[in-house]
């Protein structure tokens, strides 16, 4: 368009610009944007599947040097995940072998779709001690599986894989972030409780004890610890001795790695490898106590442990499951999603690199569908085996092989092993990494700083999982702050602003704005100065009748009612009716309009303006939907019943094309007859090159320069003016200044 315009005034060279360009904004169209964010393209089509396989794009590169950090990360990796896996499958209410099977699915599928180099994938905490709640709640409806209850486990693997999986291709993944850091905390922290008070008395001995429920609420199983703490035996001399050993080696090395710095990687491995330890040196005592006595061992033991994948096969599903299941699949999906994404954001950022939500969802999704053929149940992304993958210098997701090679060969050669370790020493195991699940008093402290109301929903998520469920916890935790988020929106406040003119300076010293050097400006603030500003300084009002409201939040149906109620009972209060009594007789006033039974124009301040425009600051709505706008043209209606005139209604910052098509099409923005008073324009230069261009030639190029200099003779420069809006839009404004202005052009005021 630019071009063409040149063309039409080429014999010009003046540096006067040419006659303005007219630009009238299309409309948005429903067929643009189905184009553009519905119907798929090939490229599109290409990169989506392409995304799929993420581990294409760099295992092509694959090197000796990546192959070697992999190498140790993947052995620490599989040293730790051996202990814990078994640890957490009793957790569980499973054999440990379970936990063996589903450590070696975690980190033998993961890594195939996995964006996150870090992630190891597997049996965790928090998830283990939710599906034995789930299993405590089917049972009774599934007695045949009393004795099979993987099975359960299993079934529950694939759905929840198939619906994770399925939010993960549908790009639906963004749902996560509706649930806040403080929810997510509240049900760790809970979580983390309830796991460590229930693992107290098979780290004590008294687990056994008739009546002794180490499946209740946490603090039933803390009040019954102590009616119940004379059953206590010698598996609390080993479970006390090895949480105290596995604390005193974290220490140990934290305070050597400090004191010297040059063999902090030695220091860090140990620290990494101290569960492993602990586990094998308990194996060894128990051993050397327990090998005489197989049929009566003096403290409790895992005993046999089947060599192999001794449960391999395709996973039963069926409707008596999944409907004895179906009340806890939320809360299941909550956690199983969470963690993973939670954990794979939270060491994205410290590594500096990008993860894709969608894309792990699909990892994860396909970890848990294929997990139950080899007798796995749900895993996810563990947080104490991905900080130490981490730290061990993980170079790529294939350092998850090198884990499963390892667990391989610890459900084929260490079942004889496994018979002797200790349960109390894998209860100090699962107590002494919860421990790190639990928020610090720093963390929560910064809540309350942050927000008060977010410290409250942390401590509801806290409470009702000690005194309920886990479970419950997080539908509270997730409802609590749904809800804040709700109240939030709906009860956004707007703000009338007024204009004072500032200026920059590099010293707090007067300067005369008047003098030509000096950067001064007009910044529009609350005339109540809610945003910080100096209490001092006095923002000036606009001209008396004309009002300028800011919108802080999206103006959408929930708060739409809110911020026009706010906006008319201020501008009733500081304007007075242009008529008394506009309803003429008394039989047709409204009920509900307040004042005397008959005004008159003392009971009016005539010292108030008439209501003359309103300028409405929309720089901070993104959308806007049916009922909102419905809202505002009832205002409309309301606000010129009342001033008995036309009110202009100006807006700025209308971002969105849709927005200002709705607006449009409420009869905002344009009106028949009216035409713009004010324009912001730019010039914008035009070049046309010189070279090798024959008289009369149509081969011709055009292009739009900001640089007004010919290039060594080599163009011919014009410049023309450009409006940066619609003309055909009168009261859309790209500024405030613009829209102030134009008011005063309109209403004659300056």
């Amino acid at each position: 368009m630019v071009a063409e315009l040149f063309k039409r005034n080429r014999g010009t060279r003046d540096v006067e610009p040419l006659g303005p360009v007219e630009y009238i904004e299309p409309v948005a169209s429903t067929s643009e944007w189905l184009k553009e964010h519905v119907v798929p393209t090939r490229s599109g089509t290409v990169s989506y599947v392409k995304s799929l396989f993420p581990f294409l794009t760099w295992i092509y590169r694959y090197n000796w040097v990546w192959f070697v950090g992999d190498l140790i990360a993947g052995v620490t990796v599989g040293i730790v995940v051996i202990p814990q896996g078994m640890a957490y499958a009793k957790l569980a209410s499973l054999p440990p072998e379970f936990g063996l099977y589903s450590s070696f699915v975690g980190v033998a599928i993961y890594w195939l779709s996995a964006t996150s180099h870090v992630i190891s994938a597997g049996p965790v905490a928090v998830f283990s001690s939710l599906l034995s709640v789930i299993l405590e709640h089917a049972l009774p409806q599934l007695p045949e599986y009393a004795d099979t209850p993987w099975i359960i486990a299993g079934c529950l693997s694939v759905v929840l894989g198939c619906i994770v999986m399925a939010i993960g291709l549908f790009r639906i993944g963004f749902i996560v972030d509706f649930i806040p850091l403080p929810a997510i905390a509240a049900f760790m922290t809970g979580s983390a409780l309830n796991i460590a008070m229930g693992q107290i008395p098979t780290l004590m001995g008294n687990n056994t004890a008739d009546g002794y429920n180490t499946r209740a609420a946490t603090y039933l199983v803390f009040g019954n610890f102590f009616k119940y703490i004379k059953h206590c035996d010698l598996n609390a001399a080993i479970g006390l001795t090895a949480l105290f050993m596995l604390y005193a080696v974290r220490w140990g090395c934290g305070y050597a790695s400090r004191r010297w710095p040059q063999h902090e990687k030695t220091f860090f491995f140990i620290n990494t490898l101290r569960s492993g330890f602990v586990i094998l040196l308990y194996t060894l005592i128990s051993f050397l106590v327990n090998r005489n006595h197989h049929d009566d061992p003096k403290f409790s033991i895992l005993k046999t442990i089947p060599r192999g994948f001794q449960h391999m096969g395709v996973p039963v599903v069926n409707s008596r499951i999944l409907s004895a299941v179906a009340a806890k699949l939320p809360s299941a999906i909550i956690v199983l999603v969470i963690e993973h994404i939670s954990i794979a954001k939270s060491f994205a950022r410290l590594s500096n690199y990008t993860i894709d939500p969608n894309q792990e969802l699909i990892a994860i999704g396909l970890t848990n569908i294929f997990g139950p053929f080899f007798g796995g149940y749900p895993a996810t992304g563990s947080f104490s085996r991905t900080a130490i993958k981490a730290k061990a210098g993980v170079r790529t997701p294939l350092a998850g092989v090198v884990t499963a090679i390892i667990v391989v060969i610890a459900i084929y050669a260490l079942p004889p092993v496994f018979y002797y370790i200790s349960n109390a020493a894998l209860a100090a195991v699962i107590i002494h990494a919860v421990g790190d699940l639990i928020s610090s008093p720093k963390s929560i402290k910064m809540f309350w700083k942050v927000s008060p109301c977010e410290f409250v929903i942390f401590w509801i998520g806290v409470l009702v999982s000690v005194f309920a469920s886990i479970d419950n916890g997080i539908y509270a935790s997730v409802a609590a702050s749904a809800a804040l988020l709700l109240f939030r929106i709906a009860k956004a406040h707007g703000r009338f602003v007024g204009v004072v003119k500032v200026y920059n300076t590099p010293t707090l010293r007067p300067i005369d704005a008047n003098e030509p050097d000096s950067d001064t400006r007009n910044v529009f603030v609350p005339l109540d100065r809610s945003n910080g500003v100096n209490p001092a300084v006095q923002p000036r009002e606009p001209h008396a009748g004309v009002f300028i409201y800011r919108l802080n939040e999206g103006y959408l149906y929930p708060n739409a009612v809110h911020f026009t109620d706010h906006m008319v009972r201020e501008i009733k209060v500081k304007t007075r009716p242009a008529v008394i009594n506009p309803y003429g007789s008394l039989g047709e006033r409204p009920w509900n309009d307040p004042g005397p039974r008959h005004k008159s124009e003392s009971d009016i301040d005539p010292t108030l303006p008439v209501l003359r425009a309103i300028i409405l600051d929309f720089s901070g709505v993104s959308n806007v939907d049916v009922t909102s706008l419905q809202n505002l043209i009832d205002v409309r209606k309301q606000l010129d019943r009342y001033a008995d005139a036309h009110i202009a209604w100006h807006f700025v910052g209308v971002k969105s094309p849709w927005a200002r098509r709705g607006l449009l099409a409420s009869g905002f923005g344009s009106e028949n007859g009216v035409v713009k008073s004010l324009f912001t324009v730019t010039n914008v230069g035009v070049s046309q090159e010189k070279d090798d261009v024959k008289p009369g030639s149509r081969d011709e190029e055009f292009s739009v320069d900001t640089q007004p200099e010919d290039k060594l003779g080599m163009t011919s420069m014009d410049t023309m003016v450009l409006p940066l809006l619609s003309i055909d839009c009168p009261y859309f404004h790209i500024d405030m200044d613009e829209a102030v202005r134009s008011v005063e052009l309109e209403l004659g005021l300056k």
